[in-house]
């Protein structure tokens, strides 16, 4: 994520924060809303949490940097 030779593009990250808002305070909060702490409701919550975030890793790693590296070539340095 933090390669010096690819540049963040600035786009597409309203999904990545949708996911992020969905897995931080909608699933919990529909929980407590619920009033249902049983074993299922709460796997349910935790699961529905873990592939929101887990598919905000995926889309902020797809979006966060260039795909083709060879569009800025890295600075030759004298010696």
């Amino acid at each position: 994520m933090f390669n010096s030779h690819q540049k963040p593009t600035g786009t597409q990250y309203t999904m990545t924060v949708t996911l992020l808002i969905v897995a931080f305070l909608f699933s919990p909060a529909l929980l407590m809303l619920s009033g249902s702490f049983g074993f299922i409701s709460v796997s349910v919550a935790l699961v529905s949490s873990v592939l929101c975030i887990a598919f905000a890793w995926i889309n902020w790693k797809n979006y966060s940097q260039l795909t083709i590296p060879s569009i800025e070539t890295p600075p030759v340095r004298a010696e």
